[in-house]
Order: structure tokens, then C-alpha cells, then sequence
């Protein structure tokens, strides 16, 4: 059987806020380290039937950008629920909340 391993580094400043995120993965089409500004890992506990959630982004990450991020993190999550279990509605909804989300980004790029 094929295993896999990801792997992350997260520098902090004295107040423990990421000042520096690197990734590394066994399957990535890259060598090494790379870096990143933002991280957001969801992992479902069994046993107690609940969500745990790691989200991690450095101080020097762009507001526009991590909107961005969650934007693209949601439309992942549309494509992953209709893949997973074919509710074309769970997708459709998401979708159009991303939609929301790019029209009231771009509302308020324009200010």
C-alpha cells in the first residue's frame, strides 16, 4: 500500500503568530520546502462526530488575499461535497455563496 506524508513548518514571533508557513509533501511535483501565507486543514474526529480545524496564516498576509483564500477554500469545498456524495444542491448553494462573496470583494475593492 502507497502512503503519503505532508508535512508543515510554522515559524512564530514571541506572541506565537505565524510569521513564516512551509509545506512539503510526498506527492508534490516540487523538492522541499515551500511556502505559503495561509493554511486550512478540517479533520473529522469519529468518535466524537465532530469537526477539528487547523487555520494558520502569517501577519504579513494580504487581507485581499485571504478573502481570496477562503473564497477558493469554499468552492473546493462545493466540488468535494457533489464528488463525495452527489448532493448537486449542497453544491449549487456554495457555489452561489462564493458568488456572493467575489461580488461583495469586488464592491469593496471599488471604494
Amino acid at each position: 500500500m502507497k502512503e503519503s506524508v505532508i508535512n508543515f513548518k510554522v515559524k512564530v514571533d514571541e506572541q506565537n503568530v505565524p510569521e513564516q508557513i512551509h509545506w512539503d509533501a510526498t506527492d508534490k511535483d516540487s523538492d522541499g520546502f515551500t511556502e505559503t501565507k495561509s493554511i486550512s486543514i478540517s479533520l473529522w474526529d469519529q468518535a466524537s462526530k465532530n469537526t477539528l480545524r487547523i487555520d494558520l496564516w502569517t501577519k504579513d498576509m494580504p487581507m485581499d488575499e485571504m478573502k481570496r483564500f477562503y473564497i477558493d477554500s469554499i468552492g473546493g469545498l462545493a466540488q468535494s461535497i457533489l464528488n463525495a456524495t452527489g448532493d448537486e444542491y449542497m453544491a449549487r448553494e456554495m457555489n452561489a455563496l462564493c458568488e456572493k462573496f467575489v461580488e461583495h470583494v469586488k464592491k469593496e475593492n471599488q471604494k
